[in-house]
């Protein structure tokens, strides 16, 4: 849940982004998981969509690289975009926390975009970046892009049992 004021609005990185409507002093947490609002979702659950409901999914959620868990921010906290460089949000582990913290990293002004490294906290950062063939919907082949799709899914699954 977006803990300071935010609102979504055309970026410059990437189609839409998340951006600060107040101003943000470095070290404020900015979202925290809520768990009556935001969903971990399991891999049986995903495994059951039908490939649409499955690909919007995965395009909103994030799969925290310490839980495994498939996160699905219900608020606008998902239209957050990445940069390698520029990053003004990180992600902070807890112990009294179901999954990580999101903290700003230095400032943030007003009106400017919150950006944070997808591959710091998401495992399923190299699909969203298009750095790798694990499975991604850039695929043409429906066959071939829904078998690399389930493959990821079920090696999550066969891991979280270990």
């Amino acid at each position: 849940m977006l803990m300071v004021k935010t609102k979504i609005k055309e970026s410059g990185t990437h189609g839409i982004g998340l951006f600060a409507d107040q101003f943000i002093p470095k070290g404020t947490v900015t979202w925290r998981f809520m768990p009556t609002l935001d969903l971990i979702v399991s891999e049986d659950v995903l495994l059951q969509l039908s490939e649409p409901a499955r690909k919007q999914f995965l395009n909103y959620c994030y799969v925290d690289k310490f839980t495994k868990h498939f996160i699905l921010c219900f608020d606008d906290e998902r239209f957050i975009n990445h940069s390698a460089e520029n990053f003004n949000i990180i992600q902070i582990r807890s112990d009294n926390e179901i999954e990580g913290l999101e903290i700003a990293a230095r400032d943030i002004e007003e009106g400017e975009e919150l950006l944070c490294n997808y591959a710091d906290f998401d495992f399923d950062a190299e699909r969203k970046l298009n750095k790798t063939d694990v499975y991604s919907y850039t695929i043409e082949d429906e066959n071939e892009r829904e078998k690399k799709t389930r493959a990821f899914i079920e090696k999550l699954a066969s891991n979280d049992k270990k």
